[in-house]
């Protein structure tokens, strides 16, 4: 079985979305932030060196980085293609992977930076014009694409939406989807899912 380390107040909920959404069983390892830094318990580097959630542990097989681990429970589990196209499609497969990787890969370090600024008491200008601009483009991008979509491939939910509704959800978090009500509305409807509400009721249990 798998198991699941799972840092509360961190992207790590989102695995465990995912494996409601592809109804694997798991187990769950819960680790909690220190309070004042709101790092990682030191206790997670005996699972990964790095000490960053999540990590799977699949019969021995350790795994971290989110996108990775996402394709590997899809490939473990998907075996019938509902949360993302065939390999024999390729273009289809190739516009998945794009989204399955652009969140973390692009848009997750502008949101990293403008919420260091705002915990931090001084001025970063250099700082802030990047993370602006930046969050203007990548969510003026995400956007044009959900168009008026229920998600981010089209009509069907798939798990590149797993990633896309991380990066939207600490846009909110961070004040920033005002200019976006369509992303608003993408959130609600996603985090809205029932194997989502059963992810959110295991994981803070």
């Amino acid at each position: 079985m798998i198991k699941l380390h799972h840092l509360r107040i961190g992207r790590s909920i989102f695995t465990v979305w995912q494996l409601e959404e592809l109804g694997a069983e798991y187990e769950l390892e819960v680790y909690t932030r220190d309070p004042k830094t709101m790092r990682a318990p030191q206790s997670l580097q005996q699972i990964h060196p790095l000490g960053k959630s999540p990590v799977i542990d699949d019969d021995g097989l350790v795994l971290a980085e989110s996108s990775a681990i996402t394709t590997y429970l899809l490939e473990k589990f998907d075996t019938e293609n509902r949360l993302a196209p065939a390999r024999t499609d390729l273009q289809d497969w190739a516009r998945f992977t794009q989204w399955l990787h652009y969140p973390e890969g692009s848009v997750f370090l502008p949101l990293l930076v403008k919420m260091l600024l705002m915990r931090s008491d001084q001025a970063q200008p250099i700082f802030e014009g990047y993370s602006q601009k930046e969050i203007q483009l990548h969510f003026e991008y995400i956007a044009k694409q959900l168009g008026d979509s229920a998600y981010i491939l089209g009509a069907e939910f798939t798990a590149a939406d797993f990633g896309v509704a991380y990066v939207v959800s600490l846009a909110q978090r961070l004040g920033q989807l005002e200019a976006w009500p369509t992303l608003s509305a993408y959130l609600a409807r996603t985090q809205g899912r029932p194997a989502y509400l059963r992810a959110v009721t295991r994981a803070v249990e």
